[in-house]
């Protein structure tokens, strides 16, 4: 087994990838697999278990395990931030709190940042005529997933949904603090007095939302993978709701199927689409009126359709 890469800044060491208990001292070596989401690690509820600590406090004036045993590991004045430890950022910073991050104005900056996507546009290729994203996971009803720092979720639509029902008028997002559930109706977006549903791809809390896709709705259809963008997420189920989504060739293989499917449906004359492989239409229902709105929502969103009633 490969270690990490360790990086020497101004007197600590930053620690890519490794395990906060072993970040900690308490175990010798340790790949962190979660994105340093202890709340859903099963190693750290493990490690409390063997150590006799209790379930991880989740009030803001407990502290979590991993930080009581960095009080103890850094006693000292130069503590290094967590989030310099892990490797959140490059540059060395100083904990000056005793890792009580909960009332920690730079602990909330990060948190406020994560909110908004990276300026780096995620790498996509072309299958089936649509475009998938590197490293994002896929639902069969055309939501994705983008797994971020801490566990924290970003969902949108797929480019493939956005191009079969073009710009939306309308988006209608759940509210911060809702609890939306995989599989089942998440938001939905309208156009021309139509509406459809979007199933959401996973479980969990509401922690902010994209008030440009709410203002713009013609950005989903524009930058469905970055800056349309639709909620975030503080799963509650991560690695069994992951499990049921695409990632990686299982993804670009599904996408190619759907493509197919919907070549089938569009008609013989435009079977050259897929033998050339070029980018699917734009706007399906907009070019193809013959399309029904409700039968496309239903076979590739896996939802029923419903007039908007918003006139």
């Amino acid at each position: 087994m490969k270690s990490s890469s360790k990086t020497k800044i101004q007197g600590f060491q930053v620690l890519e990838k490794e395990c906060i208990w072993m970040k900690a001292g308490v175990i010798n070596f340790r790949m962190c697999d979660c994105a340093y989401d202890c709340n859903h690690c099963a190693f750290d509820k493990g490690m409390r278990r063997a150590m006799g600590i209790g379930p991880t406090a989740r009030t803001e004036k407990i502290a979590p395990d991993w930080a009581t045993h960095l009080q103890k590991k850094f006693a000292g004045a130069d503590r290094p931030c967590r989030h310099s430890l892990t490797g959140r950022v490059e540059a060395p910073k100083i904990c000056m709190l005793n890792y009580e991050c909960y009332h920690c104005a730079y602990d909330q900056m990060l948190d406020d940042m994560d909110v908004s996507p990276s300026s780096h546009r995620p790498q996509t290729v072309l299958a089936g005529g649509y475009l998938v994203a590197e490293d994002y996971y896929y639902h069969p009803g055309h939501s994705w997933v983008r797994i971020e720092h801490g566990g924290r979720s970003r969902v949108g639509l797929d480019d493939f949904a956005a191009c079969l029902f073009g710009p939306s008028r309308r988006v209608a997002l759940p509210p911060l603090g809702a609890v939306v559930h995989q599989d089942q109706i998440g938001w939905s977006f309208q156009r021309d007095h139509r509406e459809a549903a979007v199933l959401s791809p996973l479980t969990g809390t509401v922690l902010a939302v994209n008030h440009d896709a709410q203002d713009h709705p013609e950005i989903l259809h524009e930058d469905p993978y970055h800056g349309g963008w639709l909620f975030m997420v503080e799963p509650t189920r991560p690695h069994k709701d992951l499990k049921n989504l695409y990632f990686g060739d299982q993804s670009r293989r599904w996408m190619e199927s759907e493509g197919q499917r919907l070549l089938e449906m569009m008609g013989p004359e435009y079977g050259d689409l897929a033998a050339t492989g070029s980018r699917g239409i734009r706007d399906v229902v907009g070019a193809l009126t013959q399309l029904d709105w409700n039968i496309l929502a239903e076979r590739f969103l896996q939802t029923v359709a419903r007039p908007s009633g918003t006139g």
